[in-house]
C-alpha cells in the first residue's frame, strides 16, 4: 500500500501546475558582418501567430507564451532567414535570444532563400559546428560542460572519460585554442595541464554562455598561434528587467548566479560562484587524496548608445589537491599522483564601434595562471616540484568592413607582454623506458609577441565565394621570431540545399613556455607548423537536418622533439594527469630541437538534425583516421592519442514543457600503448605498438521542469555508463605485486541535479 500511495503521489505531483505557466522571450537582431540593430527585422514563434518587431535599438520581446521549447525564426528583407531553436520559455525569467543575419544581394533572385536551423559563416565555410547553451546543458554525461558536449562532433577523440583534454584530427592537447567574449584564454579547465589546453572540469560557468562555436579546421586568419581547433565562447549579457537568480547543486558543485541591471541605468550585470564537494566525497569514500576548486565569473555590460558599447568579463578558479598519507596503502597510491595546485584568473576590457557597413573594435586582456606540481615517493620524498607563474597582457585591435553585397574585409593588430617565473626540479629520475632524467633550473623571462592578419571574403558568383588571408605572427624568445600563414578557401553552392567547400593553409603555434624555459638550449626552438587541406560536401535534405563528409590531411613540421629521448615528440605529450606515470613528458625537461614531423589523414561523417516541429534532436557521427609522427631517430610511429576509429550517437526526445529524454552513444579503438615485459620494463622498439581494448559506453539522461509563479525548478538524473562497462584506460606496472596492473575507469555513475532560477 505505501509503494501504490508513492506512486500516486508522484504522478500527481508529475502532472501538477502549480500557476500560471507562462513566460517570454527577449532578444535582438543584428548584421552578422557590422553587428549594427536591424531595425524592423520580423521575429516570429514558429507554430504560433505571435511575433515582435525589431525596435530602434535592435531589440524585441515577445511576452505571454506557454512554458515550452519553441522555434524562432528572424527575416528581413535583403536578409537570409534565420531559425533558432532550443528556446525554452520558463517562468521567472526571460529566455533570451541573439539572431546575426547575413545580408543576400537582391539581384541575386535565381537563388531560392530558404531558412536553416544552420548558421553560416562566410569566414569559417567548413569544419565548423554551434551550440547553443540548451543543446550542452542537456547532454548526457557531460556534467553541464562545455567541452565534453563537444567531444561528440566528428575528428575529436577523447583520452579517458573524466578529462576534457581534446585531441582534434589527431593534434596534441595543446592545439587547441579557447576564446570568451572575444579575448583569447589559455586554458578554460580547473587542473590545467601546463603547456596544454586540457584538464577535468571546465570553469566557465554553462549558465551564462549564449553559444559555442567550434571549429575542427580551415578556420580564417583571425585566429593564429594553434594548429587544430577555435573554440569560441559567448556570454549573455546580464537581464534588463530585474534582479534575478539561480542556485545549483549537481553531481560535482554548488554555486548561486546572480544578475540584473544597475542602478537606473542601461548597465546590466551577471555574477555567479561555485564550489566542489568532491572533497566531501572523496574523503567519504576513503580516498588518499581529494581535490578541491571554487571558480567566479562576473560580467558588466554597458551600451552607451547604440553604436558604442563597454564590456568587461572576469572569470577566475582556484583549485587544490590534498593528500591524506595516513597508512602506507594511501601513501603507495598517492606517490603515482601528480598534486596539481593553481590559481587563474583572465579579465577583459573590449569596447565595440559599430559605423557604417562596419565594426571597428578595441580589448584590453589580462590572464595569469600560478601553477604548483609535486610529487612524492612512498616516503613522501619529493620526486618532482615545479612552481611557475604565467601572465600575459594583451591589446588588441579587430575591424570589419562591408563593400556592396559581395565583399567583406576583416583585419587585425594585437601585441602582447608575457612574464613567466618559475624553478623546478626533479632528482634522478629512471623512466620505464631507460631514461635517465635529472633537472634543476628558475627562470625569469620577459617575451613579446604580436600578430597582424588581414582577410577578404568576395562572391563573384552568386553560387561562389573565396575566403583568401594571410596572418603574420611574431615572438622574440625564439630562433626565428617572425612567421608567416597564408590560407585560402572555397564554398560553392551547387543547390540550394547542396554546398561543396575547400580550405587549405599553413598554421603556425609558438613553443609553450615551459618547454623554452626547462633547458637552455631550447630557446632555438621555432614555430611549430601545420599544413593542412580540407574538402567538404553538405547536403541539407530537411532545414533541420544534414548530413555532411569532410576529408582532411595535416602535415606537421618543426615539431619539438627530444635528444635525450630521440623517440619522443612533444605532440605525444599533454593529455591526462602526468607525473611519473607519463614520465614527466609534458613538461619539455629534455633538450629539445624542431626536427618532429607527422602527418595526420582521416575522413568524417556528420549526420544532425536539430530540434523543430518534431520533438526531437540528434548527432550520428563517423571517424577514420591514421596519425604519425617521427622524431630524431626517424622513425614513424603511431601517434599516442590515435583512435583509429570513433562512433557517436546522441539525440533526445522532448514530448512535453516538463519532461525530456536523452543518450549519447560512444565507441572507439583504442589508443597505442607500450607494453612491459616480465621485469616491468618498456622498450622503445615496443613504443605505441599495442593498442588498448575496444572502447565503448552508454550515457542517459531524463530532465523535469517544475514551473511556479516567478521560478523554475529544473531536476535531472544523468547516468554515465550504465551498463558498467570498465573500459581499460592505461595497463601500468605494479612494483609491489611485480605485475602488470590493469587501469579502468569508473564503473556506473549516477548523478543527480537540481536548479531553482528565479
Amino acid at each position: 500500500m505505501k509503494r501504490i500511495l508513492v506512486f500516486v503521489f508522484v504522478t500527481f505531483l508529475s502532472n501538477f501546475s502549480l500557476s500560471a505557466t507562462v513566460g517570454s522571450i527577449e532578444g535582438s537582431v543584428f548584421d552578422a558582418v557590422s553587428k549594427e540593430p536591424l531595425v524592423g527585422a520580423n521575429v516570429a514563434v514558429l507554430g504560433t501567430s505571435t511575433g515582435a518587431v525589431v525596435n530602434q535599438e535592435g531589440k524585441f520581446r515577445i511576452a505571454n507564451l506557454e512554458v515550452g521549447t519553441y522555434q524562432l525564426q528572424a527575416y528581413l528583407i535583403g536578409y537570409q532567414p534565420q531559425l533558432k531553436t532550443d528556446v525554452v520559455v520558463s517562468v521567472g525569467k526571460p529566455s533570451e535570444v541573439v539572431f546575426y543575419l547575413r545580408q543576400m544581394d537582391l539581384k541575386l533572385n535565381e537563388i531560392v532563400v530558404r531558412p536553416s536551423y544552420f548558421e553560416e559563416n562566410n569566414a569559417v565555410p567548413l569544419s565548423t559546428q554551434s551550440f547553443t547553451n540548451e543543446e550542452i546543458r542537456r547532454a548526457p554525461g557531460g556534467n553541464e560542460d562545455v567541452l565534453r558536449a563537444i567531444a561528440v562532433l566528428p575528428g575529436v577523440a577523447q583520452t579517458i572519460a573524466g578529462r576534457n583534454d581534446l585531441i582534434v584530427r589527431g593534434g596534441a592537447p595543446s592545439e587547441n585554442l579557447y576564446v570568451v567574449d572575444g579575448h583569447e584564454v589559455p586554458n578554460i579547465n580547473h587542473f590545467g595541464t601546463q603547456g596544454a589546453s586540457g584538464g577535468p572540469l571546465s570553469f566557465v560557468n554553462l549558465d551564462f554562455v549564449r553559444e559555442v562555436s567550434f571549429s575542427t579546421g580551415g578556420f580564417g586568419v583571425q585566429y593564429g598561434n594553434r594548429l587544430s581547433s577555435v573554440t569560441t565562447l559567448e556570454v549573455k549579457e546580464g537581464r534588463s528587467d530585474r534582479i534575478g537568480g539561480k542556485a545549483t547543486l549537481s553531481a560535482t558543485q554548488f554555486g548561486t548566479n546572480l544578475e540584473g541591471p544597475i542602478g537606473n541605468s542601461n548597465a546590466t550585470f551577471l555574477f555567479s560562484a561555485r564550489r566542489s564537494y568532491l572533497d566531501f566525497a572523496f574523503k567519504a569514500a576513503g580516498f588518499g587524496f581529494v581535490p578541491e576548486y571554487w571558480d567566479f565569473l562576473g560580467k558588466v555590460s554597458y551600451p552607451i548608445n547604440p553604436n558604442n558599447q563597454l564590456s568587461w568579463i572576469n572569470i577566475g578558479a582556484i583549485d587544490r589537491v590534498r593528500f591524506f598519507n595516513d597508512n602506507e596503502d594511501q601513501r603507495y597510491n598517492n606517490a603515482r599522483i601528480l598534486g596539481n595546485s593553481q590559481d587563474q584568473y583572465f579579465s577583459g576590457l573590449s569596447w565595440r564601434n559599430i559605423q557604417k557597413n562596419g565594426l571597428t573594435s578595441l580589448s584590453l586582456t589580462r590572464s595569469f595562471v600560478y601553477f604548483r606540481f609535486k610529487q612524492t615517493d612512498s616516503l613522501l620524498r619529493p620526486i618532482f616540484v615545479s612552481n611557475s607563474r604565467e601572465g600575459e597582457t594583451t591589446v588588441r585591435i579587430d575591424g570589419i568592413r562591408k563593400v556592396g553585397t559581395r565583399n567583406e574585409l576583416s583585419y587585425g593588430v594585437l601585441g602582447k607582454s608575457v612574464l613567466v617565473r618559475g624553478a623546478l626540479e626533479l632528482r634522478p629520475f629512471i623512466t620505464s623506458l631507460g631514461d635517465a632524467l635529472s633537472l634543476q633550473n628558475t627562470w625569469d623571462r620577459r617575451y613579446t609577441k604580436g600578430a597582424s592578419y588581414i582577410q577578404w571574403t568576395h562572391r563573384p558568383l552568386k553560387q561562389f565565394t573565396v575566403n583568401a588571408g594571410i596572418r603574420g605572427d611574431y615572438m622574440d624568445g625564439i630562433q626565428q621570431p617572425f612567421a608567416f600563414s597564408p590560407r585560402l578557401s572555397f564554398s560553392y553552392l551547387f543547390s540550394p540545399a547542396v554546398i561543396g567547400t575547400i580550405s587549405g593553409g599553413v598554421y603556425r603555434q609558438s613553443p609553450s613556455y615551459i618547454w623554452l624555459l626547462t633547458v637552455p638550449e631550447n630557446r632555438k626552438l621555432n614555430y611549430l607548423r601545420s599544413d593542412q587541406l580540407v574538402l567538404g560536401l553538405e547536403y541539407r535534405f530537411r532545414s533541420d537536418a544534414r548530413v555532411r563528409l569532410e576529408g582532411y590531411s595535416k602535415y606537421y613540421r618543426d615539431y619539438p622533439s627530444s635528444f635525450t629521448r630521440p623517440y619522443l615528440v612533444m605532440s605525444n605529450t599533454g593529455a591526462g594527469f602526468g607525473g611519473s606515470e607519463d614520465n614527466f613528458s609534458a613538461f619539455g625537461l629534455d633538450p629539445l630541437g624542431s626536427v618532429g614531423v607527422g602527418k595526420s589523414q582521416g575522413v568524417e561523417l556528420l549526420l544532425q538534425k536539430r530540434l523543430s516541429e518534431i520533438p526531437c534532436y540528434g548527432i550520428m557521427s563517423l571517424t577514420y583516421s591514421q596519425v604519425r609522427f617521427k622524431a630524431v631517430d626517424q622513425i614513424w610511429r603511431i601517434g599516442s592519442y590515435e583512435q583509429r576509429l570513433i562512433a557517436n550517437l546522441s539525440g533526445g526526445y522532448i514530448p512535453n514543457p516538463k519532461w525530456e529524454y536523452a543518450m549519447k552513444f560512444r565507441l572507439g579503438t583504442g589508443s597505442p600503448y607500450t607494453p612491459y615485459d616480465a621485469q616491468g620494463r618498456q622498450s622503445v622498439a615496443w613504443y605505441n605498438s599495442k593498442r588498448l581494448p575496444l572502447y565503448h559506453s552508454l550515457d542517459v539522461r531524463v530532465d523535469r521542469r517544475w514551473f511556479f509563479e516567478q521560478s523554475t525548478l529544473i531536476t535531472y538524473i544523468d547516468i554515465q555508463n550504465i551498463y558498467n562497462r570498465k573500459n581499460v584506460t592505461q595497463y601500468s606496472w605494479d612494483y609491489r605485486e611485480q605485475r602488470v596492473k590493469t587501469n579502468t575507469e569508473i564503473g556506473i555513475l549516477p548523478s543527480i541535479g537540481i536548479s531553482w532560477e528565479y
